[in-house]
């Protein structure tokens, strides 16, 4: 396993345990680093806490005392962990730089990784990248955002190996030096504002995915996302643009019947299974990292030909009775529920709602004319009632629960309606992940069989 050979600090702070800090503590301590780990909601009895005792880590948990940065060089932070806390607010009046583990990968492997961000579409994009690097018999490992952390993937990477990583803005974040070899940025839309506080810092986040680049690194970009195209615009990085709106001579488009890369065409639109128009703007990312990185046409041909889709996003679930069911729980805000909501001609009954984040859901209204009834779940009920109102929806429900909004959804539909549940919310006040909420669904749909 490597061990981080340029890591210019000694003294680290682990804030927050879970995967990723779990997963950093044991790097930077086989490392020969002076480890101390803070989480507030893990025992002292727990057994990570105990196995990292052993190896020599100070753990103190239960609370978050200011004591714990004493002689810190650095703070290792989970990336949910608010940057507002007291702690962090200290440590940042100290100077003392805050990372994530992400940051601890690139020390591992600089010159393999293809980095992958975007408000929409990163675990579509990861996965068809990797399935066709792949499929060209490449040694490739996916990590990141998408499940595996980085650091532990990184550790066990051989020479020949790439690792695709899928990188969120909080992520992204906490980076000073990361820089991947290939980055892909899909598109950038206000998200996230809760945490970020602004969209200034939102985007900002995002843009450090190529912040460190230079000529010889690659930027994939979407020509088609104005704040996408002028963010770009200050990068070292060699750019690589995509677009479903004009021909590129060094990058990825489409016409209305094929998907080309420079002048090679890679594929006709009828023979792609992943349905929705914006996924064509992840294929045309996915083909731009795989070409890049040696992928072979006929393995990108064969992948876009048969990939039906990524768990929990946009993901055909079950025919039952003429009535398609689409599992779309990662739809965690409303710009991937209206393109969820673009993706089908026939009528649907929606399955919305979640976490109250403040939005009003206005922005949901012009894309409900081919929904025909909604059910509604969550915290934001009421939010959401008023929108359906308004867009004079015939059918609105409520249910307390998974199994009973499927079953509502399915008393309202008729023959050949789609069923998708696309909440444009997170999950948080109901369930633990959007998996979670997804699994649940998938489960009460069976149920219906």
């Amino acid at each position: 396993m490597k061990e981080l050979m340029n890591f210019p600090y000694g003294h680290i702070l682990v804030l927050g345990l879970a995967k990723s800090g779990t997963a950093a503590a044991r790097l930077l301590l086989q490392s020969g680093r002076n480890v101390r780990v803070n989480d507030k909601n893990t025992t002292p009895d727990d057994k990570v806490v105990r196995e990292l005792e052993a190896m020599g880590a100070e753990v103190i948990t239960g609370s978050h005392p200011l004591s714990v940065l004493k002689d810190v060089d650095v703070i290792v932070k989970n990336p949910g962990i608010p940057y507002d806390m007291p702690l962090l607010q200290k440590a940042q009046s100290l100077d003392i730089p805050i990372i994530t583990e992400i940051e601890l990968a690139g020390y591992l492997s600089d010159t393999s990784i293809i980095g992958i961000t975007g408000s929409n579409g990163k675990t579509t994009t990861t996965t068809l990248t990797t399935e066709m690097l792949q499929k060209s018999d490449q040694a490739v490992k996916i990590a990141g955002n998408i499940g595996f952390v980085a650091t532990e993937v990184a550790q066990s990477l051989t020479q020949d190996e790439k690792m695709v990583l899928e990188l969120s803005s909080f992520q992204l974040l906490g980076v000073k030096t990361f820089k991947p070899k290939i980055a892909v940025l899909l598109n950038i839309f206000q998200a996230h504002l809760d945490y970020h506080k602004t969209f200034e810092n939102y985007k900002n986040a995002k843009c450090n995915i190529f912040a460190n680049q230079t000529a010889d690194d690659y930027l994939i970009y979407n020509a088609d996302n104005l704040i996408v195209a002028e963010a770009v615009i200050s990068a070292s990085s060699t750019k690589v643009p995509f677009s479903l709106k004009k021909r590129l001579e060094n990058g990825a488009w489409a016409d209305d019947t094929s998907i080309y890369f420079k002048n090679e065409k890679m594929i006709d639109k009828q023979d792609i299974v992943l349905a929705g128009d914006h996924n064509l703007e992840n294929i045309l990312a996915a083909i731009s990292a795989a070409k890049l990185s040696g992928a072979g046409n006929q393995a990108i041909y064969n992948v876009l030909s048969t990939f039906a889709g990524v768990k929990h996003r946009l993901q055909f679930v079950e025919n039952i009775n003429d009535r398609l069911f689409y599992n779309d729980s990662k739809a965690t805000n409303m710009l991937a529920t209206q393109k969820a909501l673009t993706s089908f001609q026939q009528p649907v009954i929606l399955i919305a709602g979640g976490l109250d984040r403040g939005n009003d859901f206005a922005a949901l209204k012009p894309y409900l004319e081919n929904v025909k009834g909604m059910v509604l779940i969550g915290e934001t009920q009421d939010k959401l009632r008023r929108v359906a109102l308004e867009a004079g929806i015939p059918g609105i429900n409520t249910a307390d629960s998974m199994a009973d909004a499927v079953k509502q959804a399915y008393n309202l539909s008729q023959s050949n309606d789609v069923i998708l549940l696309s909440p444009a919310c997170a999950s948080w006040d109901q369930y633990q992940t959007f998996e979670e909420r997804g699994d649940m669904f998938i489960q009460a749909v069976h149920t219906l069989l």
